[in-house]
């Protein structure tokens, strides 16, 4: 199989790849990892990765400037079915609108917007960043397979994920309000956290990814 980590110019592709690359070894896969702006590479791929670090607009206007990108993504993703992880504004782009800095709008593959944070808390700051304790919904996700409320794992926003359906959001962390930590449906997962980043929590995860058939 090929997981492909999608290049379009915003992401922390280094440290994806190399997390998703451990745990290719450590699960005694044979997986290949590639990072790559092809568009026709990522359409043969059997799992596709979207990360995302920085604005909402920025990220959707690098996205949409790789030539056939978002057509290969919606044919590989949508229509195809193959297991796909957003990741951090990756997540954020599978969103219908984000507002921020205006309305632009996203792969509206999870109806929902991207709205500020904004915590009562004064002691609480924005961004959001560092380590915070997930509270994991009761729904048997596959890809949540071992990791618990309780666990944590590692963010860096100032944005966050509002769905239009419940249903949709698998994770949340406390930030004087529930924020959303990750979203799926079918064959989509999300997390607004850097699984990269979050160690046991996060390879674990990642390698849960790696084995998903939806």
């Amino acid at each position: 199989m090929t997981v492909a980590i999608v290049d379009y110019g915003s992401g922390n592709l280094r440290s994806a790849a190399k997390a998703f690359e451990r745990m290719v070894r450590e699960s005694g896969r044979d997986d290949t990892i590639l990072v790559t702006s092809d568009a026709d590479a990522v359409r043969q791929a059997s799992h596709v990765v979207l990360p995302g670090v920085g604005a909402f607009a920025d990220c959707r206007r690098g996205l949409y400037a790789v030539d056939g990108m978002v057509e290969a993504l919606q044919e590989v993703v949508i229509e195809k079915g193959q297991p796909f992880l957003g990741i951090c504004v990756g997540m954020q782009l599978m969103a219908t609108v984000g507002r921020e800095h205006g309305d632009h709008t996203g792969l509206d593959w999870i109806k929902g917007e991207i709205v500020p944070l904004a915590p009562v808390d004064p002691s609480l700051k924005v961004p959001h960043m560092g380590w915070n304790d997930l509270y994991v919904d009761e729904n048997n996700h596959p890809v949540l397979s071992g990791i618990s409320t309780g666990d944590h794992v590692y963010f860096v926003h100032s944005y966050h994920m509002k769905t239009a359906e419940p249903a949709h959001v698998l994770a949340t962390v406390d930030y004087s309000e529930p924020v959303t930590a990750i979203v799926g449906r079918d064959n989509l997962v999300g997390t607004q956290f850097h699984p990269e980043k979050s160690q046991r929590v996060g390879l674990r995860l990642i390698a849960n990814f790696l084995a998903w058939k939806p």
